[in-house]
């Protein structure tokens, strides 16, 4: 009988499996199935990442999954000197094929010319045919001696990257992507299982029978074509909708996936470092910030006599809380937050005001510029709020002055008669809206002039 061993390394999230003899043809063509691959050089099954189907068959065939023995760094470094032995064995090859072709050169001391005509003419073609098929085979061996030093140099470079701190903090936002995408099917079915509940009449239940909630259907397209046919009853669609819903909310390998994420989550969080406690001032926005990021589903936060209060209009993830309202103190929503490794974004700093002003005849310079350092200048013309709407939108923007304490907008010079690809950008001051006063700094520019 097969004895099995299966390990889950969360380093590179894939499962393996080990078996101490070849295994029977219906095995094999399970494990192949579910998309395990064989490593001849390890001598294992191994599936390129972990899903519960697999780790149900793991456990199946080895009663249980234990910690992978080796590290993702001894694992490289096992390839490594595999690769490293390869291209010593090309060397070896290569050095053999280079001796080889030099000794069949001896038939020719000096550079002698083959004897076109002589006896020995066909030996001698024989002869330089092999030496150089020898030095052929000797540049091929060498090629393949840098090939396979290159590749464990790579396989090195790659380990490294793995465990560099920015691949694990994008790997982390890889996995909060995935967290929420299981969690918006989980909240969608939760708030179309509350929807059909309250559709007992015939009319309400064909009303939504090709609503959309949150851009999603409320129901299957084939069991919509099928009440649309005439083969399904009202009351049959609103049941069979209340049973896929329900059967969403209660999936147990939905909930496996979350689980697994979290956990994976937790894993990556710990070798990344801690997350620092945040002691600036809690407000509602960033709290509704910290639960979508979450995976919950359109909340709401607002102040409350103990802190803060979180509400949903389906349950909050179950790693957040098991209801749809989560009402913490302020130190309580600090602790959580840095208990599942949430930062508080920083605040990116405020754009300087658009102001709008007659400069003058002076020029406007901007911020940005041309290799050479020389800045861009625009002169300023004069329209309207509505001629300025009318410009194309890709053709106007605003522009952030040379000494950063103002913008201005800019357009196309509507005055200029070429082609529009050659079309100067100018400044713009809207006639009919309210007027500021010029900036110090040009007030400045022109007192100097």
């Amino acid at each position: 009988m097969t004895e099995f061993t299966a390990t889950y390394s969360p380093e590179d999230n894939k499962l393996r499996l080990y078996a101490d003899r070849r295994l029977d043809a219906e095995t094999h063509a399970r494990v192949k199935s579910l998309g395990f691959k064989w490593a001849p050089k390890q001598e294992l099954f191994v599936a390129p990442k972990w899903t519960p189907k697999r780790e149900d068959l793991c456990v199946e065939l080895a009663g249980e999954i234990e910690p992978e023995g080796t590290t993702l760094a001894e694992r490289a470094e096992a390839k490594a000197e595999r690769l490293d032995a390869l291209a010593d064995k090309r060397e070896r090859q290569s050095n053999a094929f280079l001796k080889a072709a030099d000794d069949l050169s001896q038939a020719f001391p000096m550079g002698q010319p083959i004897l076109v005509g002589h006896h020995s003419e066909r030996k001698a073609r024989r002869t330089q045919e092999r030496m150089h098929n020898n030095m052929d085979k000797a540049v091929r061996a060498s090629k393949a001696v840098q090939h396979w030093q290159w590749k464990a140099a790579g396989v090195e470079r790659h380990a490294n990257h793995k465990n560099s701190e920015r691949t694990r903090a994008n790997r982390i936002k890889t996995l909060l992507a995935e967290l929420r995408d299981h969690q918006r099917d989980l909240n969608h079915a939760a708030l179309c299982l509350k929807v059909w509940e309250k559709a007992t009449t015939d009319e309400a239940i064909t009303k939504m029978a090709g609503a959309y909630l949150n851009k999603e259907p409320l129901c299957y397209w084939d069991h919509y074509r099928a009440f649309s046919d005439g083969k399904l009853t009202a009351q049959d669609l609103r049941d069979i909708s209340i049973r896929n819903s329900q059967a969403i909310v209660d999936s147990p390998s939905r909930h496996r996936w979350i689980d697994h994420i979290l956990n994976r989550l937790a894993y990556e969080r710990e070798l990344l470092g801690p997350v620092d406690r945040f002691e600036g001032t809690l407000t509602p926005v960033i709290l509704q910030a910290f639960a979508r990021e979450h995976g919950a589903m359109k909340p709401t936060a607002k102040a409350s006599d103990l802190g803060f209060e979180l509400t949903s209009t389906v349950l909050l993830p179950l790693h957040l809380a098991n209801s749809e309202t989560l009402e913490l103190s302020a130190d309580g929503w600090r602790e959580l937050m840095q208990a599942v490794g949430y930062t508080v974004p920083a605040e990116k700093p405020a754009l300087p005001p658009i102001l709008n002003f007659r400069a003058n005849g002076q020029q406007l310079i901007g911020s940005r510029g041309d290799i050479l350092g020389r800045k861009d200048t625009f002169a300023q013309v004069e329209m309207t709020k509505e001629r300025y709407r009318s410009l194309p939108s890709f053709s106007r923007w605003t522009e952030t002055s040379a000494c950063g304490t103002f913008r201005f907008k800019i357009g196309p010079d509507p005055d200029f008669k070429g082609p529009y690809y050659s079309c100067p950008r100018v400044a713009i001051f809207l006639t009919d809206s309210k007027e500021h006063p010029i900036p110090e700094s040009l007030q400045s520019q022109s007192e100097a002039a």
